[in-house]
């Protein structure tokens, strides 16, 4: 299938790059963890709130491995790297494209993280998750854009150029 499924750090730009991609290319636009919220009724930090690291991540997973779409244009929350059978499924439907950023930049972008629905761990700083998370995101990338410095036109360029 033709979908192309957007991975990356809380704050990389997924969603926004993602609607922009997705009117360029005449596709779809899905923001998994809308889908989430929608199937569960429920917004991202209650789900963490009340299921717990691990419960989000059953219910990630989830949602993440049964999306059906075609000419679609997915970006997914930061950590669904952590959800196995649904990176495998998003595979199988498309190429997996990493927007990979320093953690300076991150940090200057990022606000309050629990309330963006960030699977943080008590204790867990921003740099101990990005370090956790790059291999993952690497291990799972079919393409990897560096956005350091881009601005959106520049990222948007730099994904169409590698696509």
């Amino acid at each position: 299938m033709n979908n192309i499924i957007l991975i990356g750090m809380p704050g990389a730009g997924k969603s926004t790059l993602g609607v922009v991609l997705a009117k360029v290319l005449g596709y779809q636009f899905m923001d998994s963890d809308l889908l989430i919220q929608k199937q569960e009724q429920r917004r991202l930090h209650q789900i963490i709130d009340q299921e717990g690291i691990e419960g989000f991540k059953a219910i990630e997973n989830r949602v993440n491995a049964s999306i059906e779409a075609e000419n679609t244009v997915i970006a997914t929350g930061g950590s669904v790297v952590y959800c196995e059978d649904a990176m495998e499924h998003l595979k199988s439907i498309g190429k997996v494209i990493y927007l990979k950023l320093s953690l300076n930049s991150l940090n200057r972008r990022l606000g309050n993280l629990k309330g963006r629905g960030v699977l943080l761990r008590d204790g867990q700083t921003l740099r101990d998750l990005y370090e956790e998370r790059i291999p993952l995101y690497e291990k799972y990338a079919d393409i990897v854009v560096d956005e350091e410095g881009k601005d959106l036109e520049a990222s948007l360029q730099a994904v169409l150029d590698r696509l």
